[in-house]
């Protein structure tokens, strides 16, 4: 049995903040099962978040992510997104088929931010059959258009892909950079691969094995999510997960960055070998 270890915080770069599970799409892998209607992690608005977004900038945050579900179906995230660009910068991981992207007075006025606002749009595979079956027919398009029209709009874009099982990495990519070639994107865009996570629910299987950390992996070294449970605002010490009490405290900024994780979550031993890079290149960077 491999030794209890625990992690303390070592750099406060990432504050997520969980818009909640409901999203327009039902994709069977998704690793919150979100769908559309779905409340098990509740919407937010600027009046509950502005407080822990105010503290997590003054404790040092670097950035703020918004994730979901799916971000931009929910109502009021234009003053949401607004209210974190005076603070910080923002990264907004979206499955880019909202019919939000397509109003440009919306993008324009987030434009003139503070800060600056990036996108990652969710493009499983460069293969438009394969996309669609697991998210929908005619998504893998929409998807291909939401990331045109924000990339037009002078965002940063990007993409978060799922790994396969055997997969030739290097073809993959190429295939990538073939489809951003034909709709003229740029072909350096940073893609962020996921591996499968399996169902959420803690209780749906055993503890995978624990393994020591490498230094900076794991994602609770770097950051907190912000969700919305039962009416009740929490930080979670992982973006990837928020259905085990053990990893959550109360939307108190300071005592939840103070207190170290003992990371027994069947998810953990992924993080912490590094086969999860949900952050993407740019966080660990530095940005």
């Amino acid at each position: 049995m491999a030794p209890a270890i625990s992690i303390a915080l070592r750099e406060f770069r990432d504050l997520w903040i969980h818009t909640g599970t409901a999203c327009n799409l039902s994709c069977p892998f998704c690793h919150e099962g979100s769908k559309p209607g779905d409340a098990r992690l509740e919407a937010l608005g600027v009046a509950q978040v502005l407080p822990v977004l105010q503290a997590a900038a003054a404790a040092g945050a670097r950035r703020f992510i918004f994730t979901g579900g799916e971000p931009l179906i929910l109502k009021g995230i234009q003053p949401l997104l607004l209210a974190a660009l005076g603070l910080r910068p923002v990264l907004v991981l979206t499955n880019g088929t909202a019919p939000w992207i397509r109003r440009s007075h919306l993008l324009a006025a987030l434009r003139t931010a503070p800060h600056p606002l990036s996108f990652r749009v969710s493009l499983d595979t460069p293969d438009e059959a394969a996309h669609d079956a697991q998210r929908g027919l005619k998504n893998f398009r929409k998807a291909i258009e939401g990331l045109k029209l924000l990339h037009a709009a002078g965002f940063e874009v990007g993409i978060t892909r799922q790994m396969q099982s055997g997969e030739n990495q290097a073809q993959v990519l190429q295939r990538f950079g073939q489809l951003l070639r034909k709709n003229n994107l740029p072909e350096n865009l940073s893609i962020v691969a996921l591996p499968q996570l399996g169902a959420l629910d803690a209780a749906a299987g055993p503890p995978m094995a624990v393994r020591t950390a490498a230094p900076g992996t794991p994602l609770c070294a770097h950051g907190r999510m912000l969700i919305r449970r039962d009416g009740e605002l929490r930080l979670t010490a992982c973006a990837l997960v928020d259905d085990d009490p053990a990893f959550d405290r109360l939307a108190d900024v300071e005592s939840a960055l103070a207190a170290p994780i003992n990371p027994t979550h069947r998810r953990c031993s992924l993080c912490l070998g590094g086969d999860v890079n949900y952050v993407g290149a740019a966080a660990q960077a530095g940005v």
